[in-house]
């Protein structure tokens, strides 16, 4: 057993890692130890605005450091791959913000690296480890709503239409799908338990090639998925779940929810009420950790396989709507 608390490190700290840092205040038995950057005056600001009491001078500086148990990936989609990479190669365990690559290609090469290297390797899709989404699957499970039948989705909102954006940025693997898309499609796959059979979509470029709105239907057979992602549009964003005895609505914003409303077609309504301890990213790292301590390579709540199939169906429907990185060709 180790002793101390787990130690993580932070590579490229960006906004989404101001809400990781924030959720050590809740997280048992974890700090932030370390954070690096590409510039280490960034860092340094970062690291005195959470407390975190090292600053490395390179990514590999952290990443090979015996004071580190685990890394944070934050950067931009693009180079999420290569640091992935170079922590497995350092066996060092690892926690990559979605999507955890650009490409399926990618995704299938470090989830293989991760077997070889015997190195926990886990995608950042924190809504997965949510309290809120337990329950909801919980509903499910003891068919308080029959069989699910139909879902829909949404996740919307208007960002600047400028090319240095990276949500705009083709070169930063820019656009909907990656960025917002990928929790419509975690949070059905969630609630069905399964892979689909086919999916159909509708993909809207912006000027600079990556997509500005993505709308697909998943289909499972005896029920169906249909969801809509957008840089241009504020959505309802949220998440309804229709069943044959039933209903379940997941409030906006869906991904980050602390309340759900199960309206049973014969029965008193039920509402889930579930605040987070502090942010909602306590979960996950609490799922990481327990799972690295456990001596696991995955997450059963974020598996490899789970990964791997959220890649191959955006890859399907970024091919499909003619959205190409040019720096991670899918073949």
């Amino acid at each position: 057993m180790k002793n101390g608390p787990f130690r993580w490190g932070i590579l490229a700290p960006g906004n989404i890692a101001n809400r990781f840092a924030q959720a050590f205040e809740a997280v048992n038995n974890g700090v932030v130890y370390g954070v690096a950057s590409r510039s280490v005056e960034r860092a340094q600001e970062f690291a005195n605005q959470h407390n975190i009491p090292t600053v490395y001078n390179s990514y590999d500086a952290l990443i090979h450091s015996s004071d580190i148990d685990a890394v944070y990936i934050s950067s931009p989609h693009r180079f999420h791959f290569e640091l992935v990479k170079s922590c497995l190669l350092a066996k060092k365990p690892v926690l990559c913000e979605k999507p955890l690559c650009v490409t399926a290609k990618q995704a299938k090469e470090l989830i293989a690296l991760s077997q070889q290297q015997n190195t926990f390797l886990m995608e950042a899709l924190w809504t997965r480890c949510l309290p809120l989404w337990q329950q909801v699957r919980d509903w499910i499970a003891e068919g308080l709503i029959g069989d699910v039948v139909t879902i829909e989705s949404s996740f919307g909102f208007v960002f600047p239409n400028d090319p240095n954006n990276r949500l705009y940025n083709i070169e930063l693997a820019g656009g909907a799908l990656l960025d917002t898309g990928i929790y419509n499609l975690a949070m059905s796959e969630f609630v069905m338990q399964k892979a689909p059979l086919a999916v159909h979509s509708s993909v809207e470029k912006s000027a600079t090639h990556v997509d500005q709105r993505t709308t697909g239907l998943l289909d499972y057979g005896s029920a169906t998925s249909v969801f809509t992602c957008t840089l241009v549009s504020e959505l309802s964003n949220t998440f309804n779940i229709f069943g044959t005895k039933g209903r379940i609505s997941i409030d906006a914003n869906f991904w980050e929810a602390q309340h759900a409303t199960l309206t049973p077609a014969n029965g008193e309504k039920r509402v889930s009420h579930t605040p987070y301890r502090k942010n909602g990213f306590e979960y996950q790292i609490e799922e990481a950790q327990h799972c690295i301590e456990a001596g696991k390579l995955q997450s059963d709540r974020v598996s490899h396989e789970f990964t791997l199939r959220m890649a191959n169906i955006m890859d399907d429907i970024l091919e499909k709507g003619g959205v190409n990185y040019p720096f991670a060709p899918r073949s």
